[in-house]
């Protein structure tokens, strides 16, 4: 793999994570590139889920704290960010979840439907 190929390679995800840990100071983070898991060419930076653990969403609803992550990645999600799966919690939710992520579903769309 060439030097101009390996730059390339999880650029998106490099971004989202940087984003979220300046606008959210995030106690515990995870970015995971879940575009695999899809309709998409190898190497796409199309899917992802995002676990993101911090103070500055106690006392708001779930909508108000995924609208502060898209808000955050809103130049991400013009440009070809196709889909965010999001676990937006308080270090108390966290910590009463056992820090466990769940398992994403299957994709049911594109090529991959049966019908």
């Amino acid at each position: 793999m060439g030097a101009v190929e390996v730059t390339g390679l999880m650029q998106r995800q490099r971004t989202i994570e940087a984003k979220l840990r300046d606008g959210l100071a995030p106690a515990h983070l995870q970015v995971i590139n879940e575009s695999h898991m899809h309709s998409v060419p190898p190497g796409s930076e199309t899917h992802f889920k995002v676990v993101v653990v911090s103070d500055r969403f106690s006392g708001m609803p779930r909508v108000r704290r995924h609208q502060a992550v898209n808000g955050l990645l809103a130049e991400e999600l013009a440009e070809g960010l196709h889909a965010l799966s999001l676990s937006t919690l308080t270090p108390e939710e966290w910590q009463a979840r056992g820090g466990e992520v769940l398992a994403s579903p299957p994709c049911h769309g594109g090529s991959k439907h049966k019908h």
